[in-house]
């Protein structure tokens, strides 16, 4: 418990083990909020603009790998109602926050600090984080969290109205790349996790990061940043900031889809930078395959000689294995799975 960042961070400095070396650090200079990344309307895809939406879609996620939608059928308080809950677990006293940590990896729903590997990683970066499995939702929810009372209610229903999203995403993704309807249901989407972030306020945001450059290794990740800026998106060759739209969820392209797509989708390399004068607490839903998927290029996006697979086939918890064991947080080499 000692461990946790919000428990301690107003009564001490920045510890040595919390600084990254000055290549990897953010540094003074201020990264500008991107107004470029793309905000669509999915309210426009049932009608007459289908077709512009989905290319909008699939052009944001081969530039960037990240795209902002609005109009996307969540309640609004709802996301208000859940971002107030996610808030209140990290403003909970500490003997109540204490029921929730551990530092034991097979414990599904924990509250942990920094990331899995902290006791073997050389720097920590300065969150806290709950998570916990939200598939099948009526075995995942009997582990939630107790406290605050309301958590397991409103966050059950926020998480499958963010499955049905997401699922909506990928639907409109398979229609635009060719595939036949419903390619990415079943196995391929069957996971559901859920990772709540908070980065508390920080002493020194030009030595640290709140989470350090990655990619995601899921299928595709749905995202309420709330309304603080933090995230940021590497693209040729500098960080742009990811401005936070009221009620706007960012869709963030995870390796898998990369894969599927053989190239035509891109998983791109973000972090998350910390702020001095206000806390940040965000909420991601990670979709993604289950352990025993075959992952491979789709065979209608590979069935000439112009266009060979650039990967091979291979269960996903094979990709896991390697993600965690090899990479941890940091840029993951897809050098293993590579044709």
């Amino acid at each position: 418990m000692e461990k946790l960042v919000s428990n301690w961070c107003k009564s001490k400095p920045l510890p040595e083990s919390y600084i990254f070396p000055p290549e990897t650090r953010p540094g003074k200079l201020l990264v500008p909020i991107c107004n470029t990344i793309p905000v669509i309307d999915l309210s426009k895809a049932e009608g007459q603009n289908r077709t512009d939406i989905i290319q909008q879609i699939l052009k944001a996620s081969q530039e960037f790998g990240f795209f902002q939608v609005v109009n996307h059928g969540i309640p609004k308080n709802l996301m208000n109602e859940s971002m107030d809950v996610f808030k209140e677990v990290f403003q909970m006293p500490a003997e109540e926050k204490a029921i929730l940590y551990s530092d034991d990896p097979k414990k599904s729903c924990r509250l942990l600090t920094s990331s899995p590997n902290y006791d073997w990683e050389e720097i920590h970066v300065w969150r806290d984080n709950l998570r916990h499995p939200c598939h099948p939702l009526e075995e995942s929810i009997k582990l939630w969290p107790e406290k605050p009372t309301r958590y397991r209610e409103v966050v059950s229903t926020y998480s499958i109205e963010a499955k049905k999203l997401g699922l909506r995403i990928l639907e409109l993704v398979s229609e635009g790349l060719g595939l036949e309807s419903g390619y990415f249901g079943d196995k391929l989407s069957e996971a559901l996790s859920i990772s709540v972030n908070h980065y508390p306020t920080c002493p020194d945001p030009s030595l640290t990061l709140g989470l350090s450059k990655h990619c995601d290794a899921n299928l595709i990740t749905i995202l309420h940043q709330g309304d603080v800026s933090g995230l940021q998106v590497f693209k040729d060759g500098e960080w742009i900031g990811v401005e936070p739209l009221h009620n706007a969820i960012v869709i963030n392209i995870g390796h898998q889809l990369q894969i599927i797509s053989n190239n035509k989708l891109k998983s791109a390399e973000h972090r998350v930078v910390t702020n001095s004068k206000v806390a940040r607490t965000t909420a991601a839903f990670f979709i993604g395959p289950s352990d025993d998927s075959i992952i491979e290029p789709a065979k209608s996006l590979t069935n000439h000689a112009c266009n060979p697979p650039l990967y091979r086939a291979f269960e996903y918890k094979e990709f896991i294995l390697n993600f965690y064991s090899m990479m941890g947080y940091d840029e993951l080499s897809l050098k293993p799975f590579k044709l």
